[in-house]
């Protein structure tokens, strides 16, 4: 498992484990980051990383990425 912050634009994975506290992992799972589903890291801009969950795209911080591990 790597974070989803270290993956680089336009690779894939499939969410394994959301990690920090509860209310990070509860912020994230409302967004649409649920294990066993894929993500796709479209680009990174200015510190956020725009992804591709669930037919949507997301931008989240670099800090929340590194807490998703695919």
């Amino acid at each position: 498992m790597i974070p989803l912050s270290v993956i680089g634009d336009g690779n894939d994975g499939i969410i394994k484990k959301i990690g920090g506290k509860p209310e990070v992992k509860k912020h994230l799972e409302n967004l649409g980051f649920i294990i066993g589903d894929n993500v796709t890291v479209i680009t990174e801009q200015n510190g956020n990383i725009i992804v591709k969950v669930k037919e949507t795209r997301v931008a989240i911080s670099r800090e929340m990425a590194s807490k998703i591990y695919v």
